[in-house]
């Protein structure tokens, strides 16, 4: 009998650290999923928003239904909580939705010109860079070089905004990268971007 509660207690000690281990995998999926709709809406500019929906069909859109039966599901009882909310990766705080306004409008204002003309690309690291300024006039140069500074100082919020509103600081370098294959991705054609070996190329 005893050496059977051994086992036992040895089972559930192996079962609770599998399940606590779930919590720390990195939703590479998730991330780059919501990354995808966070650039999308992005490089629409201003005005692009969905309208947000009201509180009341909040509470029973498809994702809750999904969580939902996942929670009440007698299988997932251990594994279940954890590993959902591992994999509801969030993109709305405070902190990101003002970021993302302040993206959003500084596109339509001046980076999307910029990145038309081929004066700004996109960097291989999630930030951008200005290419070639040596068509703009002297006044202009100085310009672009605040909005680059100014993309850049709000791309390294957001990559950490995200993982702290996620509860996982650990998770900032990861989202960068899921981040980086977006802005590329989701590039205009005819758009600067820097390739893996760190040379500029036109999409």
């Amino acid at each position: 009998m005893k050496k059977w509660s051994r086992s036992m207690t040895l089972f559930s000690f192996v079962w609770i650290s599998a399940c606590v281990t779930i919590n720390v995998y990195f939703p590479a999926a998730e991330v780059e999923s919501a990354a995808k709709e966070f650039v999308g809406d992005v490089l629409k500019g201003d005005g692009s928003e969905q309208p947000a929906k009201d509180d009341q069909s909040a509470l029973f859109d498809g994702h809750d239904i999904r969580l939902m039966a996942h929670q009440l599901n007698p299988l997932n009882w251990f594994i279940g909580q954890a590993h959902a909310q591992s994999a509801d990766i969030t993109l709305s705080s405070p902190a990101i939705n003002a970021l993302k306004e302040k993206m959003k409008s500084r596109f339509s204002l001046s980076l999307q010109g910029y990145l038309n003309q081929n004066v700004v690309g996109f960097t291989n690291d999630g930030f951008v860079e200005v290419v070639d300024a040596s068509n703009l006039p002297l006044r202009d140069r100085q310009t672009v070089k605040a909005v680059v500074a100014d993309e850049n100082r709000d791309r390294t919020a957001l990559y950490r905004e995200v993982a702290i509103a996620n509860d996982h600081p650990e998770w900032e370098e990861q989202i960068r990268q899921a981040f980086v294959k977006q802005w590329i991705a989701q590039a205009n054609s005819g758009w600067m971007y820097q390739n893996q070996s760190g040379q500029w190329v036109k999409k």
